[in-house]
């Protein structure tokens, strides 16, 4: 199940916070698998130019059963890889990219190669998934003469969902109705369940959109998310929610809706606000089928400690949504100065409940560029970048869990 990460955008982190330093909080091990250069030949990542400039196009990847699909919107081609950094085939945009060297072009009997490479004229392909059959489906922005606006929701409708098959054909397109289906509004989240039905998760400026298709490209349900209907627990009127993240569970058809909430601050000696901060975070769970809250998760804060005035100082931070995995094992983080901190919540119980807490190590050096991706069974994969290379690595953040039911 790929885990789009709101919480994960493209940019570089100030890492200034540290971890509170418990002695009992387990590292995960991290294992460095391959690396590619940045570029626009075929075994290449055109991440951004060297220059850095990625404007609003977004690379993202998804792991699934040790292989890696690369969705890389600069050098508009899709790439999938083995965990040992073989290439073994490429869907890339003819006009834009240089014909395949290693690989061969228009495979019509896949079954006679091991590497091939599928043409087809893709523009800016960003978020992508993978199903139990090998399916690839990828988010694309279409030209501007597609374009259409959705005036009751004031909203830009510019993109579909690519459906190609396990070696790398187009099968079809997706939009908001199905197969052939008018373009979707900003597409934010790709989600793939154990039923190989997929979830489209659209931001709006009145809130989110939610589609759900069954695995023949079915509209099954949409739900609608409006920022004014945002669920504030009963006697916290005073707090202002944020969402911070919506992710799709692997196994149920459930949404997982994280909100943080905040409290304004005020100056006592001129009762002026001052500015906001962090009450509490909730992770509130929807039913897709009927569009009701049926359980909630208070998170716990994340103690972190910082430098002021030559001293230290221990304060509160929210921790962000990575994602769900089977189980309804909800995995949060936070930023410190080594890498990211982990918490792990059963959906199934409260902030006293069964939690689990680990550190991943990430260098200051691999921070140009990083994205996250979660599969259904727990296991944590990243890209880093630095200005020249690209780096596919993973942490068994599974093996935090044990026994997955």
């Amino acid at each position: 199940m790929r885990m789009f990460l709101f919480a994960f955008p493209p940019v570089l982190f100030a890492l200034v916070l540290s971890a509170c330093g418990d002695p009992a909080v387990p590292s995960v091990d991290r294992v460095d698998l391959f690396s590619r250069d940045i570029g626009r030949m075929e075994d290449q990542i055109a991440l951004y130019d060297l220059e850095g400039d990625r404007g609003r196009r977004r690379t993202d990847f998804t792991m699934r059963d040790g292989l890696f699909y690369i969705s890389d919107s600069s050098g508009e081609k899709i790439v999938r890889y083995t965990s040992f950094g073989d290439l073994l085939f490429m869907i890339y945009n003819d006009e834009t990219n240089p014909p395949p060297l290693s690989l061969k072009p228009q495979a019509e009997d896949s079954s006679l190669f091991t590497r091939w490479a599928f043409p087809y004229p893709l523009r800016e392909p960003g978020e992508i998934v993978v199903d139990s059959r090998r399916h690839i489906y990828a988010g694309d922005l279409l030209p501007p003469e597609r374009h259409s606006v959705d005036g009751e929701n004031r909203a830009l409708l510019d993109s579909v969902i690519l459906h190609f098959d396990s070696d790398g054909r187009f099968i079809e397109y997706l939009g908001q109705e199905g197969i052939g289906g008018s373009p979707f509004p900003r597409i934010t989240g790709l989600y793939v369940s154990s039923r190989d039905e997929l979830a489209v998760i659209c931001r709006l400026p009145a809130g989110w959109n939610v589609y759900w298709f069954d695995s023949a490209g079915t509209l099954l349900y949409l739900v609608q998310l409006k920022n004014s209907a945002i669920p504030v627990p009963s006697g916290w009127s005073d707090l202002v929610p944020s969402v911070d993240a919506i992710a799709a569970a692997p196994d149920e058809r459930k949404l997982y809706l994280k909100v943080d909430y905040y409290r304004d601050t005020f100056d006592e000696s001129t009762n002026t606000r001052t500015g906001n901060e962090p009450g509490v975070s909730i992770v509130w769970i929807m039913n897709v089928e009927n569009g009701i809250y049926s359980g909630r998760v208070e998170v716990p804060l994340a103690e972190y400690t910082y430098t002021e005035n030559g001293r230290r100082v221990t304060s509160e931070r929210l921790y962000s949504m990575l994602g769900v995995i089977r189980g309804g094992r909800i995995f949060l983080f936070y930023p410190t100065e080594e890498g990211y901190s982990l918490l792990i919540l059963d959906a199934d119980s409260d902030t006293t409940g069964n939690q689990h807490r680990g550190v991943i190590r990430v260098s200051n050096d691999e921070l140009r560029f990083n994205v996250f991706d979660l599969s259904a069974e727990g296991i944590l994969s990243a890209m880093l970048a630095d200005d020249y290379e690209v780096k596919l690595v993973w942490w068994r953040t599974d093996r935090l869990l044990g026994a997955l039911p």
